[in-house]
């Protein structure tokens, strides 16, 4: 059986916790944060953890990070 290949896009976007979660940067801080609040912008500072269906999809593209 052959190795299974690892989404290079996926490797460098997500990391995997001790526990098995997916750790991801924060969505929506790229451009345009006069328009966000401040309350936005302070809860999306630093990474987050995926929720389970999205969680689903990265594993799949990463079969060796567990």
């Amino acid at each position: 059986m052959p190795k299974m290949k690892t989404k290079s896009g996926a490797k460098k976007r997500f990391k995997m916790t001790a526990s098995g979660k997916v750790k991801a940067g924060q969505a929506g801080k790229r451009h345009g944060m006069i328009k966000r609040t401040a309350k936005f912008v302070q809860k999306a500072r630093g990474t987050g953890i995926l929720n389970d269906s999205d969680a689903k999809i990265v594993k799949k593209y990463m079969p060796y990070a567990r």
